[in-house]
């Protein structure tokens, strides 16, 4: 039984299984980018997810595919595991994947895009989801709708419309326009309205729609057309559909005026009267009618007849072409002929009452035959037209005339008649024999065509005139001629390549190929020029620089045609305009100043060169100070650098200094240099004394030291540098017990005890010392005085000052130290005299660097000598005189960092 139930129960489980289908709809925008979200599966089929009410441990994954990857599967991205539909990187194209056939479906696999109506659904994308694992699985039928957006203007299928409307149309009168605009948009976007641009006053426009949905545009004639007045009318018809914005199409429309037969033939004139001889040959042409018809092809057709009000003998005797209008003489006038012919002929038109006109002919009898005028060419002759080359010589022979009379009765004469460069003159020895030939040069280009008669009459009055034409043909007798000789041009540097020059322009007086000119450059233009052999247009393949080369002259010459081709030359100068594009450049990019300290304010310093390739207010240059502008100013016309103040080498021995160039173009461009200023010293200090510090300064010396042992030193220094800076010591005056007991040493300041001292030699001892340098042009100096007290102890320190405020009585020697040239802050370490040498050398080859700033110094140091005893820094002892020891004791002694 269980087997049995099992058999039974079976398919109807698998039927179940299959029954679980859903179907889920969504709808979209063409034309979405990459990632948009569609939907998503597990939400909408309301499936269980890991945020649910039942532990995530216990829900299975649920997994998400498509059935099978066909033409649907391209445009979407499917998450396996979260179920949510998102558009892929192909763009879905509404127009392209749903065209309009009549419902037609295309598939691809499990997926297919429908299009059944012009309804926003019809345009679908099917795809088929399988959702696993087996407790939830099921079938989706998911249909997704493509919704239409305004991407695509309306187009006419040709960019030409024609349309003919006969000009008889009455007011009102609809004429359908073949191809009407596409839009592959649907409903509202598609095609709305059409308009026309200019209607004329005369057309507008009307639209259809059929059941089908489809808009056809009508033109509608509102007023009255006369194709005699305007054949055609040209405008634009523009379609315009429905979207937000709204997009436009238009193409050409031809409105061309058919003809009707509204008019008949008319002629211009009522009566043409003509007068006829009697000896006139047969065919003789008589009078020429003509009627105008305002119509076209058939409807203009004039034929010409005779009235029947015209007699048979005026018929006869006049022959009239039905089809030209032209009437000839038919049978020959004699005796019996009337004299008088009126002959009425109708210009008859299809549909037409016939127009009228009347030719009087009157025939004059003649009783005697008209002179004879034979001609006979010598120049080449065609139906009357004598061909002449210009430039022909003169006398050029063109025919010979015979002048008779047929009846041999009367004497014939005859003349030339009419203007231009012939002469009709007898051939002799022959009787009524003539010459016609020309009298000088013929010239095309003054006239083309001579029209002349050769007039024979006879002694009765009767003319004869037989007329002849000469056209003369031209040759290759002129030159091309250029508007200019000079053709003066200019255009600004760095332009773009093959830059437009100028259009030259020459004429050629001569016709046909003879006159076709053709242009060429010279071979003094350079290779980047290009002339366009036809055109005349000249231009330049490559940027100009005018730095380089601002002015180009060169030749062009225009070749004509004929054989041989003749040619003419021109001259070409182009001038390039500058450019601000080179910027200012200074001659050096460091440029280096040395100047004597204390040199005055606003003295040149010196000269900053600089130069800019541009030219006019591009190359003008301005300079100015970046840094340091308190102290130092420029001249900007001329470059010269100057200190608004004198400048102290103790204080700063150096400046760097910026100097910016600007040039005046617009924008400007600029350029900076660096300027190095070195102050060269001057003797301006004298040393200055830190040991000791007080005149009034003692020390103890004791009476057992041995001679030769140092006793004290006086140590100074010099603010100038170099020479300045050498210093010597020197004692230039003595006070003691036997004060040549004690010497300094010149260089080093040291001084030592020279002889031992006795029992007489205790006491006070004072020594003055002066301290100079070897500056130029004139040492400076100071001076001290050294105090030493011989004895063994110091019981009595009130007695040693009273003794040293009383004003020594010393007389000062002068007497130069012998010593070598070293600064005072490098002591002398050895005996060797190799460190003197070369301190020599290098204080010699500074004092020639110094020379020429020592010149200009010494000339600005007179002007301020007697200004400078006042000012100066040095101790003046006096040679001969008691010395004031107060006086050099108030003196500030100054302590510096040496």
């Amino acid at each position: 039984h269980l087997l049995l139930f099992l058999l039974f129960v079976g398919p109807f489980n698998c039927f179940a299984s299959y029954s679980r289908a859903t179907e889920l709809f969504y709808s979209l925008n063409e034309g979405l980018p990459a990632g948009v979200l569609i939907g998503s599966l597990a939400r909408d089929l309301r499936l269980p997810t890991a945020g649910g009410q039942h532990p995530a441990s216990l829900q299975p994954p649920l997994s998400f595919t498509l059935a099978s990857h066909g033409l649907g599967g391209q445009y979407v991205q499917l998450d396996n595991r979260s179920g949510e539909l998102h558009t892929s990187a192909v763009e879905i194209d509404r127009e392209a994947l749903c065209v309009e056939s009549s419902g037609a479906t295309v598939f691809g696999g499990s997926a297919a895009v429908s299009s059944s109506s012009p309804s926003p659904e019809s345009c679908l994308l099917l795809l088929d989801v399988l959702v696993l694992p087996q407790e939830y699985f099921r079938l989706v039928k998911v249909k997704i709708a493509i919704r239409d957006v305004n991407d695509n203007a309306p187009r006419f299928p040709v960019p030409d419309i024609r349309l003919s409307v006969p000009e008889n149309a009455p007011v009102n009168t609809r004429l359908a326009i073949e191809h009407p605009a596409l839009d592959p948009d649907m409903g509202t976007n598609g095609v709305q309205t059409y308009r026309l641009r200019d209607n004329y006053g005369v057309f507008t426009l009307d639209v259809e729609e059929n059941e089908n949905g489809e808009r056809t545009p009508y033109l509608i004639v509102m007023g009255a057309l006369d194709r005699e007045t305007q054949d055609e009318y040209v405008t634009v018809i523009i379609a315009e559909d429905g979207g937000t914005p709204p997009l436009v199409g238009s193409a050409t429309l031809t409105i061309g005026i058919s003809d009707i037969n509204d008019n008949c033939p008319q002629f211009n004139d009522s009566q043409l009267n003509v007068t006829l001889y009697g000896n006139t040959s047969l065919g003789t042409h008589v009078a020429t009618v003509h009627a105008v018809d305002m119509d076209l092809g058939s409807n203009a057709q004039i034929t010409y007849s005779y009235s029947q009000k015209v007699p048979q003998p005026s018929r006869d005797l006049f022959h009239l072409n039905e089809s030209t209008g032209a009437i000839t003489l038919s049978t020959k006038v004699d005796g019996d002929t009337a004299r008088l012919h009126r002959l009425i002929i109708l210009g008859n038109g299809p549909g037409c009452i016939p127009a009228v006109i009347t030719v009087l002919v009157t025939i004059v009898k003649v009783m005697m035959r008209p002179p004879e005028v034979v001609p006979r060419f010598i120049a080449n002759e065609v139906e009357g037209v004598v061909y002449l080359k210009e430039l022909e010589p003169i006398n050029t022979p063109i025919a010979f005339f015979t002048i008779k009379d047929p009846d041999e009765k009367y004497k014939v004469s005859c003349y030339l008649d009419g203007d231009g460069p012939f002469r009709l003159s007898p051939y002799q020895p022959y009787n009524n024999e003539y010459l016609l030939e020309t009298t000088k040069p013929l010239d095309f280009e003054t006239q083309q065509l001579y029209e002349i008669s050769v007039v024979a009459w006879n002694s009765e009055g009767f003319h004869v005139k037989k007329i002849i034409k000469v056209q003369v043909l031209d040759d290759n007798d002129n030159s091309p001629v250029f508007s200019e000789q000079l053709i003066e041009l200019s255009i600004e540097e760095n332009n773009v390549p093959n830059a437009f020059l100028t259009k030259l322009h020459a004429t050629d007086a001569d016709s046909g190929e003879r006159g076709q000119v053709s242009y060429f450059l010279g071979p003094d233009a350079p290779s980047y020029f290009a002339l366009d052999k036809t055109t005349g247009v000249l231009t330049v393949s490559t940027q100009l620089d005018r730095e380089e080369k601002e002015k180009y002259r060169y030749t062009v010459k225009a070749v004509d045609s004929g054989f041989p081709p003749r040619e003419s030359i021109a001259t070409v100068t182009i001038t390039v305009l500058d450019k601000n594009d080179n910027s200012p450049r200074f001659i050096n990019k460091d440029f280096s100043f040395f100047v004597p300290e204390n040199f005055p304010g606003f003295g040149e310093i010196g000269v900053i060169s600089v130069t800019d390739a541009d030219a006019g207010q591009n190359g003008w240059v301005a300079l100015s100070v970046l840094n340091g502008s308190d102290i130092f100013v420029i001249d900007t016309g001329k470059g010269v650098l100057r200190a608004k103040v004198s400048l102290d080498r103790e204080q700063q021995s150096s400046y760097v200094l910026w100097i910016e160039a600007v040039d005046g173009g617009d924008p400007a461009l600029s350029s900076t240099a660096k300027i190095t200023i070195l102050l060269l010293d001057i003797n301006d200090n004298p040393p200055l004394v830190l040991f000791p510090q007080s005149n009034m300064s003692y020390l103890l010396v004791l009476p057992s030291t041995l001679p030769g042992s140092p006793i004290t030193e006086v140590y100074a220094v010099d603010k100038d540098t170099g020479m300045n800076a050498v210093i010597a010591y020197s004692i230039i005056g003595r006070r003691g017990p036997r004060p040549e007991s004690f010497r300094i040493d010149p260089k080093t300041g040291n001084i030592t005890l020279e002889e031992a001292l006795m029992q007489n030699d205790y006491g006070l001892y004072r020594l003055l010392v002066k301290v100079s340098d070897h500056g130029y042009p004139e040492p400076l100096h100071s001076t001290v005085m050294v105090n030493l007290f011989v004895n063994d102890t110091v019981s009595n320190e009130s007695y040693i000052e009273s003794l040293l405020r009383k004003e020594p009585d010393i007389s000062v020697e002068e007497k130069q130290p012998q010593i070598s040239i070293e600064p005072t802050h490098k002591k002398m370490e050895s005996a060797s005299c190799m460190p003197t040498l070369v301190a020599l050398s290098i204080i010699s080859m500074g004092s020639i660097a110094l020379v020429t700033g020592m010149g200009i110094y010494i000339c600005l140091r007179k002007g301020k000598k007697h200004h400078r005893a006042d000012e100066n820094l040095e101790v003046q002892i006096p040679l001969n005189g008691r010395i004031n020891l107060h006086m050099l004791e108030k003196k500030p002694v100054e302590i510096s960092n040496i």
